[in-house]
């Protein structure tokens, strides 16, 4: 319904357009025309609108109404024990955009590693500690609290690590998106059996 009253919209903005943009103008003055074109793009845009609100979930939008709303699962085995993810949207092991909800423990250690692309975290809860370089000094590394944000430029070695606090983070980036340990023998899948 709302896509053939978008249609309907559109050719009424189209004779419109036309008639206002004909030599003589089709006998109105430019207020009138101008006042046509302005309508003709209200009705387009509001009757667009309606159809894409009932389209929402088919065309890629994503909408998290709250933090609740958020489907945990436990991690990949690359990363510590007890780190739980939801994939809000995307994937980062494929072409283009995605968002990751990373929770992790408290007294969790994710060594010195890099991504294949650049990524940005955001604290959403709780806190995290960060550093850049290759080797972890806890005495060097940043805490990061919710509302704290990070972007790191593709290959830039880091490391982060929390204490007392879990933290849940958001990761954006651009896929494929990988994960790989300076130290090869830090990774926790190594040590899986």
């Amino acid at each position: 319904m709302a896509l053939d009253t978008a249609r309907v919209a559109e050719t009424r903005l189209c004779a419109n357009w036309s008639s206002s943009l004909s030599p003589t103008g089709g006998g109105r003055s430019m207020t009138k025309r101008l006042r046509t074109i302005a309508t003709g793009f209200a009705a387009l845009i509001a009757s667009t609108g309606a159809g894409l609100a009932q389209d929402h979930g088919t065309h890629g939008a994503v909408a998290l109404p709250d933090a609740a709303s958020a489907t945990y699962q436990p991690g990949p085995p690359n990363l510590p024990k007890g780190t739980q993810i939801s994939m809000v949207s995307g994937d980062p092991s494929k072409p283009g955009p995605f968002v990751l909800r990373v929770k992790f423990p408290t007294h969790t250690v994710i060594a010195p590693h890099t991504h294949s692309e650049a990524e940005t975290l955001t604290i959403l809860s709780g806190s995290i500690y960060h550093e850049h370089g290759t080797t972890i000094d806890k005495a060097k590394g940043k805490e990061l609290r919710a509302g704290g944000f990070v972007f790191l430029p593709k290959d830039m070695p880091h490391s982060l690590w929390t204490s007392e606090q879990p933290v849940e983070l958001q990761v954006n980036g651009s896929g494929p998106f990988g994960l790989n340990y300076i130290n090869p023998a830090d990774d926790p899948s190594k040590s899986v059996q």
